[in-house]
């Protein structure tokens, strides 16, 4: 069985693919996804003229102020939110401060902005092919959604999905205990971790075959943020946050799980977006 390698990257250490006095904008991807990463200096505005399918905006930061137009209609969003935005012609226009859009591949215009365009000119091993889920029985809208949810027990993170992907805003955290990983692997998706805040160290191991050829060796990639880490199946991964200032990660697959899914009210706007 042939195995993909990961994908690093880390935006502060490749040229912008778009730059301008007021802001800078760094693409990366995975095979069904497109982070469009930008750092506004002051106000600025993020178009998008024939977008496909839904794709979604992060506001990270408390202070950053949104005001995004598409599908006819209108809406101030404050900052510490995600917004899903609809197919169509849209526009963004942010305060200043860093924002993140996460983009469907299929969207080709941004896939060719990538610096790690390379890596995905032939589709990646162990992924079936793309299948958008079902849309949502109200239609197409803007969907904005505030990022402070107390936590709950027995709940990961905090997630919401769409028709394209599915985003775990997981809680700002410290130094991980190094007793205490959680090695795992994803038999047939990727997933990407974004990190927002302090540095992550991914552990990877890929399984090994009847063939030494397709064997590959162990990672164990620093990545301070901003940063990417794309994690192909079937490798078995981890990570350890280690900034003691703090650690804000956010994990994003496309499509959306199922298996997330499926686990009563881990999806916090499930009954907007049906599964297949």
């Amino acid at each position: 069985m042939a195995y993909a390698a990961a994908e690093y990257v880390k935006f502060h250490e490749v040229p912008p693919a778009e730059s301008s006095p007021g802001a800078n904008t760094w693409y990366a991807r995975g095979q069904n996804f497109v982070i469009a990463y930008t750092e506004a200096k002051e106000r600025t505005v993020l178009t998008r003229e024939a977008q496909l399918d839904e794709y979604v905006l992060l506001l990270p930061a408390p202070e950053i102020r949104a005001t995004i137009q598409a599908g006819g209609e209108t809406k101030e969003v404050n900052g510490y939110s995600i917004v899903i935005v609809p197919p169509g012609p849209s526009s963004i226009e942010i305060s200043g401060g860093t924002v993140v859009r996460v983009i469907s591949s299929r969207n080709e215009d941004v896939a060719a902005k990538c610096s790690n365009a390379a890596s995905y000119a032939q589709p990646h091993p162990n992924i079936p092919p793309f299948q958008q889920w079902p849309d949502p029985p109200g239609g197409f809208r803007i969907r904005a959604y505030s990022l402070d949810v107390p936590p709950q027990e027995g709940r990961f993170g905090r997630i919401w999905r769409c028709t394209t992907m599915m985003i775990n805003f997981l809680p700002r955290e410290g130094p991980r205990d190094t007793r205490k990983l959680s090695p795992h692997h994803h038999a047939d998706f990727e997933q990407c971790s974004l990190a927002l805040a302090g540095t992550f160290t991914h552990h990877l191991r890929w399984p090994w075959g009847a063939n030494m050829h397709d064997w590959r060796p162990d990672d164990h990639e620093v990545c301070p943020a901003p940063s990417i880490a794309v994690i192909p199946p079937p490798a078995i991964h981890t990570s350890a946050a280690s900034d003691p200032a703090g650690n804000q990660l956010v994990d994003i697959f496309s499509p959306p799980r199922v298996d997330f899914s499926k686990m009563d009210g881990w999806v916090l706007n499930a009954d907007e977006y049906p599964m297949p």
